[in-house]
């Protein structure tokens, strides 16, 4: 068998693990010539020493391979498809991350650096005018050249205003592009503040990407969880397979590795996570100081969220059961799947006098979850 993601997507095929999907084939097609052209790629991110200083370069730059933008509605398979490019690529220089997690951690740089210039890093290549934009987009190049990008998506004037000009920088860079996104390239920042500032970006990203639709099919989330209780009680082994086995048919059975969520200098761990799936044991969301910030973080990153082992709340876990409160609204408000495995039935988890009313909202919220028609309803990143 040959090496790359359209040979391990019929794998998946024969095992009966995929269903035949034209569409699907077509992106692994695209994506594995993409895998061949990255395969003899090497970018030549800059000349450094005298040669820059004098403006002499040893040979002329290669040019990158145009990277791909894959875009359709929820549960298409964009991201698994992008995993099996990502896991296949020969590249050590790598990355696959969440777009919105990235760009927070872009002004995160771009704030530490401007609060305190001296921890700038001096890229002599960048040239001694560089702006802080120039300076990042050559850190980043030199971090990693294939940038896999989940969940693309702009929908702040802050963000809005930085894409153009850093991307400018890493594409000219030699940087390869991935991207999956829910919406086509010219309704990014629909009706944005100052769009007319942003519309060059979007020229630049489908000249730099190669712009593909999956779309017109089966959303393969709702089927393969079709059906099935998102709900499970009472505590024990067998609600905790429950939860194992919608883990693996959400995630097409990848395998769970820890993640993270940057906010605001803190990080919200996560024990488990794989393709836009994330699994937490109850004590992980509700028995640690984490607020309305997080869990909406988290809603936004993640499609699906599974948790094991709630308790039925009692009057000495006010604290804990408001943290489940506020996590089951932000989990609701952004369309996400929760699969939960709780000691009681939703209309008894709460045993507290202080969020009696709260909570009546909150079962409301947890039964309406469940529903077909719910989960109809597409993710809201």
């Amino acid at each position: 068998m040959g090496e790359g993601p359209i040979y391990r997507y019929r794998q998946l095929l024969a095992e009966g693990a995929l269903k035949p999907d034209p569409e699907q084939e077509l992106a692994a097609e695209k994506l594995q010539l993409l895998h061949h052209a990255v395969t003899n790629y090497t970018p030549q991110s800059g000349i450094t020493g005298w040669r820059a200083r004098l403006g002499i370069t040893l040979r002329p730059r290669e040019a990158a391979p145009q990277g791909l933008y894959l875009f359709g509605g929820v549960g298409r398979g964009k991201s698994m498809l992008m995993d099996l490019f990502f896991e296949t690529a020969p590249v050590e220089a790598k990355r696959r991350v969440h777009f919105h997690a990235f760009m927070l951690e872009v002004h995160d740089r771009l704030h530490r650096w401007r609060s305190d210039p001296h921890i700038r890093p001096r890229i002599r290549r960048a040239g001694k005018d560089a702006d802080d934009i120039q300076v990042l987009a050559h850190v980043l190049a030199d971090e990693v050249w294939l940038l896999c990008f989940d969940e693309f998506h702009v929908v702040d004037i802050a963000d809005a205003m930085i894409l153009g000009r850093l991307f400018t920088q890493l594409f000219e860079l030699g940087v390869v592009v991935i991207a999956t996104s829910n919406w086509p390239p010219d309704d990014l920042y629909k009706d944005g503040l100052q769009r007319d500032l942003f519309l060059p970006f979007i020229a630049l990203l489908k000249v730099k990407l190669d712009v593909l639709e999956l779309d017109h099919g089966i959303d393969y989330r709702i089927e393969r969880l079709k059906g099935q209780k998102l709900y499970h009680h009472p505590l024990g082994a067998a609600a905790s397979r429950a939860l194992a086995r919608a883990f693996d048919e959400i995630t097409d059975g990848a395998e769970p590795a820890p993640d993270h969520i940057l906010l605001k200098g803190r990080r919200l761990e996560i024990p488990r996570a794989a393709r836009g799936a994330a699994w937490f044991a109850y004590e992980d969301l509700c028995e640690r100081p984490l607020g309305p910030a997080d869990y909406l973080e988290l809603a936004v990153q993640y499609h699906t969220v599974l948790v094991d082992g709630v308790p039925r709340f009692t009057e000495d876990m006010r604290n804990a059961a408001k943290r489940f409160i506020t996590l089951i609204d932000a989990l609701y408000e952004h369309r996400c799947y929760a699969i939960i495995a709780a000691a009681v039935p939703p209309d008894r988890l709460n045993g507290t006098e202080t969020h009696a009313l709260e909570f009546t909202r909150t079962v409301s919220r947890i039964i309406e979850m469940q529903a077909e028609d719910y989960r109809q309803r597409p993710h809201l990143t």
